[in-house]
């Protein structure tokens, strides 16, 4: 893997994705604008979702109301 080059799976299809600075890949992590839409739309529909409430530190508000 050359410096910079940055590999995944499209989450959507499983497509081996390769990023540099060469060739941008500009959906990436997904392989297309499809695959990206395909995986949007799954969020929208609730398919995906976290289930648990996020903890102190981890992005959420602290108790106190300290976000505000």
């Amino acid at each position: 893997m050359a410096s910079g080059e940055l590999q995944a799976q499209c989450p959507t299809c499983g497509k081996k994705v390769v990023r540099s600075p060469q060739s941008k890949a500009p959906f990436f992590p997904f392989c297309s604008e499809r695959c990206k839409l395909i995986d949007l739309g799954k969020w929208l529909g609730e398919k995906h979702r976290i289930e648990e409430p996020l903890g102190e530190g981890e992005g959420g508000q602290s108790p106190k109301g300290g976000g505000q």
